[in-house]
């Protein structure tokens, strides 16, 4: 799947300004698991489940660097990364560039969570046609402003796609980890494999579909 024509003015997110680190953060740097983290078209819920590791997440540190995430607030991948997590569907040409650039800057790509897997809630919208989708947002929503205009944005939001995809449907991905969201158990499992060269093993006593 291919992105269609940006008009020149258009600024995805990863593609926002970043600070550069000072010397010595840099040599703390070296030679660590450089790992990003996106969030796509979703409720960010997996996103708390990496929190969830809770005070595991401290002894990966060590051995990890978390670049471009919500976590860090560094809106764009600095630098090649060796593991990307992929949270959320791909909804919008945004998502589809953002989820490119993830492939081309990463190693190994992680989906996390159902709506990364397979679409999710967000897919729901699939039932019916975007036309439909858009009339009840912003035309006939029960919820829009009385007396306002009736308008269907198309300048100021990322151009909606026909159906919301999974993210293995737009680029290739390497893991999944399902879940809704998945248990912090099961992130950190596939992390702390991927980390420490082990082949990445997602037992079931960790595992959820719900």
């Amino acid at each position: 799947m291919s992105m269609e024509q940006t008009d020149s003015n258009t600024i995805f997110s990863h593609e926002l300004p970043c600070t550069p680190l000072d010397k010595e953060s840099e040599q703390l740097r070296e030679g660590k698991i450089k790992v990003a983290m996106i969030g796509l078209c979703g409720c960010w819920g997996c996103t708390l489940s990496f929190l969830d590791m809770d005070e595991r997440i401290l002894g990966l540190l060590d051995k990890v660097t978390i670049t471009r995430s919500s976590i860090t607030d560094v809106k764009r991948i600095p630098e090649r990364c060796t593991i990307g997590f992929i949270e959320g569907g791909v909804a919008n040409d945004e998502n589809i560039e953002t989820l490119e650039h993830f492939r081309e800057n990463c190693d190994i790509l992680i989906s996390v969570g159902a709506c990364a897997v397979w679409g999710g809630v967000p897919a729901m919208r699939n039932q019916v046609s975007l036309t439909e989708c858009l009339d009840e947002a912003y035309i006939s929503s029960p919820t829009r402003v009385v007396g306002s205009e009736n308008v269907i944005p198309h300048v100021d939001v990322p151009k909606i796609t026909t159906k919301v995809y999974p993210a293995h449907e737009v680029v290739k991905m390497d893991y999944f980890i399902p879940g809704c969201p998945p248990d912090g158990d099961a992130i950190y499992k596939v992390l702390d494999d991927l980390v420490n060269g082990r082949e990445v093993d997602l037992p079931t006593s960790v595992n959820r579909y719900d």
